[in-house]
């Protein structure tokens, strides 16, 4: 601070420095602000006095200017004697002794102007000394010590009680009277103070006695609180709180225990706001800090508990650590040091302050003073009489009486609730600070709880104002926190109360899912670790849940049910924690668990769904297997626990579909499982592939028959249960969601979800959403009510278009809609008209079809290119997608099977004795009830299925438009329909082959049934490649139906006539311009049926080896369960069996030790085949099944006007020789242009012509050459059969088992392998025809097949039909054509070779067309099925070559007949020598041929054309004949693979040389023939090695 006195001023002080400083102290003295210009003062004084002390200035200069300034302020002497105290010690701490001296002169020059008291007081006393005021210090000093004890210590003297006890006495005679009267507190006062003034009484010492008083009279609180209230006026304020504080610090040593009333009086005197707490606060005992380190002490053993339960404790240690722990608890029983704070907190609850309650509560920890029992109690009290009257107004039960509270005397308590918003603002707080410990009075709890319903109830009718709204809002918000911290805390500590928790669920379920999910999920992981106590019950209920579970096993259920249902009322949500977490890890506790579930109360029930969805949602578990291609168990384990305990109990079900269409929200489809499970328990809708056909029949018809005959487990009594997941369902909206999501998660599994998982899990969960999707669909179906359904599921093209459900799945969910409509406007029109006939109700089907499908008509127009639509109506597009297989067929053998099985089930009734009767009678009753039910559903469904079947008969000619073609009519169809319904499930495969049929029965027009199931058949390798394992069974099961019916034709010609005869599906032309065919032509003939039927399974056996081959996984356990589910229709033919045993064979080596689920499979398929095997048939069986008798008759017979001569299983070969081929290129051929196929058929057309005009045109004696030859050739061929076939046939079946045989070792066991191959063939003309009748069977199937492709697999038909001389005219027609394209010059009539050239001709183009097809179609995998097919092929083409002649005359062909039998009987017998040498030759040559390969190749080449070039007639067959042979050889050594294809090649060629040779023969003179046979032979011998030879080399 600046200096006031500048040094100039007292330099010049006499000048002007007095004047100046005169001046200063008057104008500071005259500031207003008086605090500043006081301290200036000061300063300026202190300032000249300083300058005095060192000398500066001189004292009585100092003392004069101070006289004139003293008078400008009245305190000028007392601010003058504060400046000498400060210097006094200021100069008085210093060493130079001048500047004291100055100091003290200064003071005494001053005297005059301060007084001497003022000094006194103001100096040390030494000073006063040296002044002279006082004469010595140490007296002054003792004398101030005696004052001031006298001021401050000494008490005046009252009279002690026992020197003057009247006093008191009249005193306690005056507070202890009788106080009913009109005594008040006024008039006893006055006496008090006259008795204190009479009696010289001490004021506190009254004062205590009136407290003491009031203690033993609490009930006068309205006459002591006034009475100490106007008391105080007399004390100072502190001195009540000062006797309470002394009276509580009396009870404050270890063994004092305060009593209660003195709390309830200090309580009152706080009420009536007479003293302070916070006064009082620090008299009372434990410290703040104690109360802290008690709770955390508190926290600390709880957790050291649970540890110690949740340690695994040794039997050794068990009794150790038991004994301690009494130890501990023997401590603890010591009386804990009285809480005075708590005993006043209760004194204030009991009188209802709660204000100054809730100020010492918040001191505390939270819940700390409440875990005191009298506290909680007194709080619980205080609540109820708070709450009384909306309690009686809206909580009271119905019936209930109750017993009223009554109020509380006290005016200062709460207010009582009145209404809700009154609860709110003082109640709901009270429960807060009562949290967990409202447990203490279960009755209050009740009442909250009811309150809570009330206020619920009228806030969900509540549609007042938007404040009200807002208000109830904020009421609702606070009534969940309660729930929270109070209600469900209090539930968890009281003492298995199922009552309470009863009572509690009468509000929960008030609430939405949502809230109650959020507050159990509080419950359960965040309050049982707010509390010491909490953390304790956790502890405990864990450790009980242990015990139980160790110990719960199906036989004892019961009691065990009673154990956990008293722990689950308590503290659910950890008891189903721990008892889930158990079922994740053993699934075996599934079952006891549920029916041990059912002592649990509703909300209990609902506890345990909200954590099984947790459990579900669990991020830290994996919800895969480690080898990442299954299910995790723990999530199948939950799932199939969901379903039993959903379906058991009435849990509610909205939390978790929603969480289910959450995560296919998410596009998480693992959980779709939970919901399969759900569907399947509470519906008794099962979703499995393990359907047996019955089961699958069963599902078929009615509800009813569905129920009893259509499932594994008969799932009974679910109406409840579906009832209840319906409403759940409707009540949220969820079920059309689901579908949608399921729908379009199907494409997400494998698009988004699968991206990095593993194949095989992709697949199981496509199958799984799938799966469900149907189950789920089928559930609504059957479940939902027709308004329910139409108003949820949108129309079909909103479901492509907007919502891009797959067509199948849209068609899926909209199917049951139709029907539903269909039925509910056909009973409209019912009603409207009675007339009963049956015309009349078809007549009405039809027109409510009409109604209800015409906008689903036009609808389905959007979901498919115009294009398709020029080949198939919207309208049959429709009605294949909205019919069933219910409207389709009625499964009579499935309601026989369950009529009957009631009729069993109600004779062991009868039978039974031990049953009582009224349970017999009762059973009988509904046994009879089910079957009069089932009967009833048989007939509704009959009458059902024909008014649909009239329904289509109408339609059917707007069905097919075929704009385009019958080909692409039939792609269309296949592609839209077919394919994608037919693995949609099982019962829509057995419907897709049903409706298949079902077309073909109506005769519809443009729809070519050959080629529908030609298209099925062909190719089966990309569908079953492109399936899941689910649609690979259904695809199996489609397959099935379709082989079952094709086997039904195939098995009967009756049957194949009745239903297939004059129907427009078996036509094979297309009507070609200009030709005349016949009227039957068009038609398909049985034989050639057969052979189309053997190319099928021909095609199904390729497939099947090709998916076996590839090694690849999806490939092999598809076919495989393809194959298994066609098993009863295919293999029939006995060596595409063995073909496909050996690769299956192969399957089960390679597969055992790395892929075992394959494993599996194929040992399966492969046991199942082999119980099949004798069912098998050879391959001539299975074609040509009824020839005509013969009894050692020559080949010739057959050509006999009623037989199917000869001739025509030669020419059925010859065209059956480009099978393997021309089938694989059937797309090829398909795709040709419509003239290509029009040309071939005039070409086919022309064939009867040619036939009818041979004999005319062709001269006599030609035919006559052609007649023998042919004669012979069929008994020379006789011979070879008799010679070679038996080694021929064998080694077709035999390939499968070795493609490696050598022929001679063939020939040599020839007996040996028939038998193996249940086809004996011994040497006799019987054996012969049987060996004809083969090659005959396999040649027609061929012809047929090539026929039907080459038409565009539409004039196979016609050419089936044909009689075998149409069928020899047909191969001679073609052979003319080809000879012309060949350019070869052959010779019309007169010579007797004209006929052979022209059937080599045709020969070798067929050769050609084979080569191209098989350089295209033979795969790299060409199985040895192939191989064996291609044998038999080339073989039976070659024997064909040289007899494709014209029919002769019957009474012509007896006369040869004769001569040629016994010819051919010589040649056979001559032949079988040749062969026995030719076996030894190949025997030894076998073993050089390796090696011989090259010049075996040349010497065949010079043998074949020595052995042609021997007879001169056949100079011009030679040319034409080896090159041709050789070609076949080449073309077919291109497409073998193999070592064992190269040996079947060899056998093949073996027998196509010997058929050469005979051939030649079958065109000369007999000695010719002999003469040649030998060469032949001999040559034929080399030829086989060498072929053989070469071949392999190839």
């Amino acid at each position: 601070m600046a200096a006031l006195l500048p040094a100039e001023w007292i330099k010049n002080w006499e000048k002007g420095g007095k004047s100046e400083f005169v001046q200063l102290c008057r104008a500071l003295s005259e500031n207003k602000n008086h605090d500043v210009g006081f301290r200036d003062i000061q300063q300026a004084l202190y300032e000249l006095a300083y300058h005095v002390v060192r000398g500066n200035l001189k004292h009585d200069q100092a003392s004069n200017v101070l006289g004139d300034v003293i008078e400008f302020r009245e305190d000028m002497p007392s601010i003058l004697a504060d400046v000498f105290c400060i210097l006094d010690i200021e100069t008085s701490c210093l060493e130079e002794k001048n500047k004291r001296d100055h100091f003290t002169q200064l003071v005494l020059a001053c005297l005059y102007l301060v007084s001497d008291t003022v000094l006194k007081e103001r100096l040390d006393p030494e000073t006063l000394e040296s002044l002279g005021l006082i004469k010595q210090s140490q007296q002054f000093n003792q004398k101030s010590v005696k004052i001031k004890t006298k001021l401050f210590y000494k008490q005046q003297k009252f009279n002690l009680l026992r020197e003057e006890n009247e006093g008191y006495a009249k005193l306690i005679a005056e507070l202890g009277q009788d106080l009913s009267g009109n005594i008040t507190s006024d008039l006893i006062l006055e006496n008090i103070k006259s008795l204190i003034g009479c009696f010289n009484l001490d004021p506190n010492r009254v004062l205590d006695i009136i407290l003491e008083v009031y203690e033993c009279r609490p009930e006068y609180d309205d006459f002591f609180v006034p009475l100490i209230e106007s008391y105080m006026y007399m004390c100072e304020p502190q001195t009540l709180c000062h006797i309470l504080g002394f009276k509580f610090k009396f009870y404050q040593d270890p063994s004092g225990e305060t009593p209660s009333s003195l709390y309830r009086v200090a309580a009152v005197l706080l009420q009536h706001n007479l003293i302070d707490l916070e006064d009082l606060y620090v008299h009372l005992l434990p410290g703040d800090n104690a109360i802290i380190e008690e709770h955390k002490r508190e926290i600390v053993e709880a957790k050291q508990i649970v540890r110690k339960l949740t340690m695994v404790v040794l039997s050794s240690e068990k009794t150790e650590e038991k004994e301690k722990e009494k130890e501990k608890e023997e401590e603890k029983t010591e009386k804990p040091p009285d809480n005075q704070k708590l005993g006043l907190l209760e004194a204030l609850l009991k009188i209802g302050d709660w204000h100054h309650a809730q100020s010492i509560m918040d001191q505390m920890p939270p819940f700390y003073s409440t875990s005191h029992k009298p506290i909680a109690i007194a709080l619980c009290q205080l609540v109820h009489v708070t709450i009384e009257p909306l309690y009686r107004r809206v909580g009271v039960p119905k019936g209930a009486k109750g017993s009223p509270i009554s109020s509380l005397p006290n005016k200062r308590a709460p207010k009582q609730a009145e209404s809700f918003e009154e609860l709110r603002k003082e109640v709901f707080n009270m429960l807060c600070y009562l949290g967990p410990h409202l447990s203490h009075d279960p009755i209050l709890f009740a009442k909250v709880v009811r309150l809570g319903k009330a206020f619920m109830k009228e806030f969900q009718s509540d549609g007042g104002k938007q404040e009200d709204k807002e208000k109830m809002e904020t009421l609702f918000s606070c009534l969940l926190s309660i729930t929270d911290q109070v209600l469900l805390p209090s539930l968890s500590l009281m003492d298995c109360n199922a009552c309470m928790s009863e009572e509690l669920w009468g509000m929960f379920k008030t609430f939405p899912y949502q809230y109650r999910y959020r507050l159990y999920g509080q419950w359960k992981n965040e309050t049982y670790n707010s509390h010491p106590l909490l953390v304790k019950v956790k502890a405990q209920t864990i450790d009980r849940a242990k015990y139980i579970m160790k110990r719960l096993t199906k036989e004892n259920v019961k009691p065990s049910g009673r154990q956990i249902g008293k722990l689950s009322h308590s503290n659910p949500t950890i008891l189903f924690d721990y008892i889930l977490s158990q079922i994740q890890k053993y699934d075996n506790l599934i079952t006891p668990v549920v029916d041990s579930l059912k002592y649990l109360t509703s909300l209990n029930y609902d506890v345990l769904a909200y954590c099984i969805i947790e459990a579900l949602a669990n991020p830290e578990k994996e919800r895969m297997k480690h080898d990442d291609t299954t299910i995790s168990s723990w999530l199948q384990s939950l799932a199939s626990f969901c379903g039993a305990v959903f379906r058991k109990y009435p849990i509610e079900l909205a939390g978790l579909l929603q969480y289910v269409a959450n995560q296919l929200k998410a596009g998480k489809s693992f959980d779709l499982l939970i919901l399969k499970e759900v569907v399947q328990k509470m519906a008794g809708i099962e979703i499995t592939e393990e359907m047996t056909m019955e089961q699958l029949e069963a599902m078929t018809g009615g509800e009813q028959l569905k129920a009893e005959g259509g499932y594994f487990g008969q799932i009974r009594n679910t109406k409840k249960s579906s009832q209840r997941l319906k409403d759940a369902l409707l009540d949220h909206d969820l079920a059309l969601p689901l579908c949608l999501l399921m729908a379009q998660q199907r494409n997400g599994v494998v698009f988004q979800e699968g991206g990095e998982k593993h194949l095989k899990l992709v697949g199981k969960l496509y199958d799984q959403c799938h799966d469900t999707l149907v189950q789920f669909g089928g559930f609504l179906a059957s479940n939902l009510s027709t308004e329910d359904y139409i108003k949820r599921v949108p129309s079909i093209d909103v479901l492509c278009n907007e919502f891009h459900t797959p067509h199948d799945a849209a068609f899926f969910l909209s199917r049951p809609m139709y029907a539903h409509h269909i039925s509910s406007k056909y009973d409209e029109l019912k009603k409207a008209e009675k007339g009963n006939k049956q015309q009349h109700k078809v007549h009405k089907y039809i027109t409510s079809c009409e109604l209800v499908m015409a906008p689903v008509h036009e609808a389905v127009i959007s979901l498919h290119l115009p294009k398709v639509w020029d080949d198939i109506s919207p309208q049959f597009y429709a009605t294949f997608w909205s019919l069933t297989m219910y409207d389709l067929a009625v499964p009579h053998s499935s309601y026989d099977r369950e009529v009957n099985k009631l009729k069993v089930q109600m004779k062991a009734i009868d039978d039974n004795q031990e049953m009582p009767p009224n349970k017999k009678k009762k059973e009988k009753e509904r046994c009879t009830a089910l079957q009069d039910k089932l009967l009833e559903e048989e007939k509704k469904q009959l009458e059902h299925v024909q008014r649909v079947l009239q329904r289509l008969k109408l339609e059917k000619d707007n069905w097919l438009l075929a704009k385009s073609t019958k080909n692409e009519t039939i792609t269309k169809f296949l592609q839209l329909c077919i394919f994608p319904r037919c693995i949609f499930s099982a019962i829509d495969a057995v419907y897709c082959a049903h409706f298949v049929e079902l077309v073909h029965q109506q005769k519809t027009p443009n729809f070519s049934t050959l080629l529908c199931y030609d298209r099925v058949f062909s190719d089966i390798i990309y569908t079953v490649a492109s399936c899941t394992e689910n649609e690979a069974s259904r695809y199996g099961r489609f397959l099935c139906c379709m082989l079952e019916t094709v086997t039904r034709w195939h098995s009967d010609r009756v049957i194949y006539e009745k239903e297939c005869g004059n129907y427009p599906g078996f036509l094979t032309i297309l009507r070609a311009t200009g030709f005349d065919g016949g009227n039957k032509a068009d038609q398909l003939d049985y034989e050639n049926f057969r052979h189309v039927v053997h190319k099928w399974h021909y095609k199904l056996t390729k497939a099947s080896v090709h998916c076996l081959e590839t090694g690849e996984y999806t490939h092999i356990r598809n076919i495989l369960i393809v194959l298994t589910k066609i098993l009863p229709w295919y293999p029939k033919v006995l060596n595409l069996g063995q073909a496909l045993e050996r690769r299956v064979h192969k399957i089960c080596q390679e597969e055992k030790e790395k892929r075992p689920d394959l494993y599996a499979l194929a040992m399966g398929y492969s046991g199942q085949l082999k119980s099949r095997k004798p069912f098998m048939i050879p391959e001539n069986e299975f074609h040509h099944k009824d020839p005509p008798a013969r009894n050692a008759v020559p080949a010739t017979v057959q050509n006999g006007p009623g037989g199917a001569g000869m001739p025509t299983s030669l020419t059925i070969n010859t065209v059956r020789l480009e099978e393997g081929t021309t089938e694989e290129t059937a797309d090829k051929l398909k795709e040709k242009s419509q003239g290509v196929v029009k040309v071939i058929n005039k070409t086919v057309n022309a064939t009867p012509k040619v036939t009818t005009s041979n004999g005319n045109s062709a001269s006599n004696s030609k035919i006559i050459k052609e007649k023998d030859d042919k004669e012979k050739s069929g008994k020379e061929k006789d011979k070879e059969k008799k010679d070679k076939t038996p080694a021929a046939t064998p080694e077709m079946k035999a390939l499968g088992k070795d493609g490696k045989d050598k022929p001679k070792e063939e020939r040599a066991n020839k007996d040996e392998k028939a038998r193996e191959i249940k086809e004996k063939t011994p040497k006799s003309d019987k054996e012969k025809e049987k060996v004809k009748k083969e090659e005959k069977a396999s040649k027609e199937e061929k012809s047929k097949t090539v026929v039907t492709i080459i038409e565009s697999k539409s004039t196979v038909e016609k050419e089936r039909e044909k009689e075998p001389s149409r069928e020899r005219d047909l191969a001679k027609e073609m052979k003319s054509k080809e000879n012309a394209k060949g350019g070869e010059k052959v010779p019309v009539a007169g010579s007797l070779k004209s006929p052979v050239p022209r059937s080599e001709t045709s020969e070798s183009e067929r050769e050609q067309k084979r080569r191209k097809v098989d350089t295209h179609s033979s795969p790299s995998h060409s199985s040895t099925v192939k191989d064996n097919l291609n044998e038999l092929k080339d073989s039976s083409a070659k024997h064909y070559i040289n007899h494709t002649t014209p029919t002769l005359s019957k009474s012509k062909e007896r006369e040869v007949e004769k001569k040629d039998l016994d010819k051919s009987r010589e040649r056979s017998r001559e032949r079988e020598k040749k062969d026995e040498k030719d076996r030894k030759d190949r025997k030894r040559d076998h073993s050089n041929s390796d090696r011989e390969v090259p010049q075996d190749s040349t010497k065949r080449r010079k043998d074949e054309n020595g052995t042609t070039g021997s007879s001169k007639h056949s100079k011009s067959e030679s040319p034409s004949d080896s090159p041709r042979l050789n070609e076949k050889e080449k073309e077919k050594n291109k497409s073998k693979s193999s070592g064992k294809e190269k040996g079947d090649s060899i056998k093949a060629e073996k027998m196509e040389k010997s058929s050469s040779g005979s051939k030649k023969e079958s065109r000369h003179d007999k000695e010719k023939t002999e003469k040649k046979e030998k060469r032949d032979s001999t040559g034929g011998k080399e030829e086989k090695k060498h072929h053989k030879s070469s071949d392999k080399h190839r």
